[in-house]
């Protein structure tokens, strides 16, 4: 009998709960979203923290109400994106925004000295605690491969013989994971369709940088200099590149000695001339800071091999006839030709006009002078010889 009263009891309390727990539900229930669940669904659930948000669900959040880009989830990469942007009603993400993580060094066993011989933990984190590093420029990839232990999808691997991290942009999602490991701060995020980047990041003098590593930035400046649109400017011996006014000419990358700007040669782009439409207006010719335009006013103008692929020219055509294209062989800096119009240089270089004939006055007047002079030293010679 007592069995069977706990067994009501216990019964009776069970569906007292669950009529609670129904009606708590049914009181504090979250209204469905179905735009969030549709997106929750494509996302692929790797939870991997890499978006800024607690997980795909919050992701999913932020993707429905406004706070995060189609783009958000990089595990997903375009694909998701994509079709996120179709559920939202959205454009699709421009394919420029992606980013990839980038190794800011080039001092690998090759090109940058060794302190000394590590054979502690092979751990970019502790070997970084023995003397900073045993790599000459502190500043250097140490390359024991904390940055793979922490990659979940495989796109970092040490290479074995230059003892640098290398990074697979493909699998590359852009978690910055990596980044966040790295005791060096060697990795960063930058967009994968950058068309130069520094690939250093030794703010030393340029001696000391020299003495360390044969590739690293020594604040020479000529990038500085080289550039002609403002786009870089010096901070702490390294120059910082506005990527706002970076117009791809590359030309800081060219003139580096040490190769510590990386550019994408294979994009370099260069103008291209409809002759057809070209006025010869020199409008193009004019705004060109590299002398790459040929042409004689009111004739079709010529691109050269000097051009840089800044795009200037095509930007100010009036007649809107100049292309830019990715060029097939590398810049020819000799093939300068000069921007100033033909006419201008012709007066310039016009042999002047020859001085008029003295008239038989001034012809008097300079005789006697001279005369006058010749008279005066000797009178002063004859004064020196007298009181000798």
């Amino acid at each position: 009998m007592e069995i069977i009263i706990a067994a009501l009891a216990l019964g009776g309390m069970g569906i007292l709960f669950g009529l609670l727990l129904t009606f708590t539900s049914k009181v504090f229930a979250v209204p469905a979203n179905p735009t969030r669940d549709a997106i929750r669904e494509v996302l692929p659930g790797a939870n991997c923290g890499g978006c800024g948000y607690p997980g795909c669900d919050g992701c999913a959040d932020a993707m429905a109400s406004g706070k995060a880009g189609v783009n958000a989830c990089p595990v997903g990469g375009p694909a998701v994106a994509d079709q996120v942007a179709a559920i939202l009603g959205v454009e699709p993400a421009d394919a420029s925004s992606r980013n990839v993580a980038r190794v800011i060094c080039q001092g690998d066993i090759d090109h940058c000295r060794t302190k000394f011989r590590y054979e502690g933990i092979q751990d970019c984190v502790s070997a970084s605690l023995v003397n900073d590093g045993n790599r000459s420029c502190k500043y250097a990839c140490l390359g024991l491969g904390s940055c793979v232990k922490a990659c979940a999808f495989d796109a970092i691997h040490i290479d074995e013989r230059l003892k640098i991290a290398v990074i697979d942009e493909d699998k590359c999602v852009a978690c910055g994971k990596c980044v966040e490991t790295c005791p060096k701060s060697v990795l960063a995020l930058h967009p994968a369709t950058e068309p130069v980047r520094l690939l250093c990041r030794a703010a030393e003098e340029g001696i000391l940088v020299s003495d360390n590593c044969r590739k690293g930035c020594i604040g020479c400046e000529r990038c500085l200099l080289a550039c002609k649109f403002g786009a870089i400017t010096m901070v702490n011996h390294l120059p910082v590149i506005d990527k706002d006014k970076c117009r791809s000419c590359m030309m800081c990358a060219e003139v580096c000695p040490t190769t510590a700007i990386w550019a994408n040669w294979d994009e370099r782009r260069i103008a291209e001339i409809d002759q057809s439409q070209c006025i010869g207006c020199t409008m193009c010719k004019r705004n060109c800071q590299f002398e790459a335009v040929a042409g004689m006013v009111k004739q079709p103008h010529e691109i050269t091999d000097a051009c840089t692929g800044c795009g200037i020219c095509a930007e100010k055509c009036p007649k809107k006839c100049i292309t830019m294209k990715v060029r097939e062989h590398t810049r020819d800096r000799n093939s300068k030709v000069g921007n100033t119009p033909e006419q201008v240089l012709a007066v310039q270089s016009a042999a002047p006009a020859a001085k008029p004939a003295r008239t038989p006055e001034q012809e008097a007047k300079i005789k006697a002078a001279l005369e006058a002079k010749a008279a005066r030293e000797k009178v002063a010679k004859e004064q020196t010889s007298a009181e000798a």
